[in-house]
């Protein structure tokens, strides 16, 4: 039986961030169950990338746990890797609510959270007792009231604290709700962020580490192509592709029209699969097996995850479609991707 299927109408009369905190606060009490179930994935499934060994290419993506608050529960659930944040240095409240809304019949929700944190310390302090075996991400951002000329002291005060209780960290520089973030993607913003960053990683004596870079779905193909020589330039580990999108054409209409009535924001789902898709390939073509990426943007199905490793990604990461199709998700991925694992060995 389908528990969350059969939940789901009831919780979905909830607003999205009343469903989501009522969903953590039960979270946060299995997390404290003994008998969490322990995981066993089969080595057909498990992945090197970026110098880590990830039991499955499927992962979470970064927003959906920005504190860590449910580690031991994301990894009884089967996830080879959770990414965490966006963290930013200091505690924000993010944007005024409402700001989150979904649109089941579309597989689409709408956001505008912009970087709600707890702020460094605290979710640093919270990752020091993280579970074993589960590969952990730390995503940052800058706070917004923080002027683009000095993000990267953001960046470098997150990454302090968050760096050393993770296994790597992504660069979101790529979020739609805080204003003028995605100007740092521009090669001429991006050069001296990622030089900086590089810097302390060093200074720090954690060059082993990998640092990552979050794009948006909605750059132009040239921009890719310098942002990629730029990335790979640097001397970071990899990219992450893509972020939600500001592309109000990628949903059909009559939907159109009711998610435009719902004001600024990024959109995430299925309706996001198909730009995101070709962003991932334009990148991979200009990368050029120079960096690896991970794949993430509607992303909701075996079929999805296999279509984005077989066009190159390293690993695969959800997020929207859990809220809609629930943690039975992750079971029916790992469960199809073995089932072509085992095909192609026979």
């Amino acid at each position: 039986m389908d528990l969350y299927g059969a939940l789901r109408p009831l919780i979905f009369r909830f607003d999205p961030e009343t469903a989501h905190n009522l969903a953590f606060w039960a979270g946060e009490r299995l997390c404290a169950w003994p008998w969490l179930p322990e995981p066993q994935h089969p080595v057909a499934l498990h992945r090197s990338a970026f110098g880590l060994d990830f039991p499955t290419p499927l992962g979470l993506a970064a927003g959906l746990d920005k504190g860590g608050t449910l580690l031991p529960l994301w990894k009884a659930l089967g996830l080879g890797h959770v990414e965490i944040g966006t963290v930013t240095p200091r505690p924000q409240p993010g944007n005024p609510k409402p700001r989150v809304f979904r649109f089941p019949q579309a597989g689409l929700i709408l956001n505008r959270m912009g970087f709600n944190s707890e702020g460094a310390e605290v979710v640093a302090a919270r990752l020091r007792h993280r579970p074993r075996g589960l590969v952990v991400g730390g995503n940052l951002g800058k706070n917004k009231e923080t002027p683009e000329a000095q993000a990267l002291d953001d960046y470098r005060s997150a990454y302090r604290l968050i760096a050393p209780v993770v296994d790597y960290t992504a660069l979101n520089v790529s979020s739609p709700n805080t204003p003028g973030l995605r100007n740092l993607q521009a090669p001429e913003a991006l050069k001296p962020l990622l030089a900086g960053m590089l810097d302390l990683r060093k200074e720090m004596g954690l060059e082993c580490q990998p640092l990552l870079l979050k794009l948006a779905p909605d750059l132009a193909p040239e921009d890719l192509d310098a942002i990629v020589e730029v990335a790979v330039a640097s001397g970071i580990t990899g990219l992450i592709a893509t972020n939600t999108t500001l592309d109000r054409g990628v949903v059909a209409e009559p939907l159109r029209d009711r998610v435009e009535a719902k004001g600024a924001g990024g959109l995430s789902g299925v309706p996001l699969k198909a730009k995101a898709q070709e962003v991932r390939r334009c990148i991979l073509r200009a990368l050029r097996g120079r960096l690896p990426l991970v794949a993430c943007g509607g992303l909701g199905s075996t079929e999805d995850v296999r279509g984005a490793l077989a066009d190159g990604a390293a690993l695969a990461q959800v997020y929207s479609a859990l809220i809609f199709q629930g943690p039975s998700l992750i079971r029916r991925i790992d469960q199809g991707l073995m089932t072509e694992a085992i095909e192609v060995q026979t």
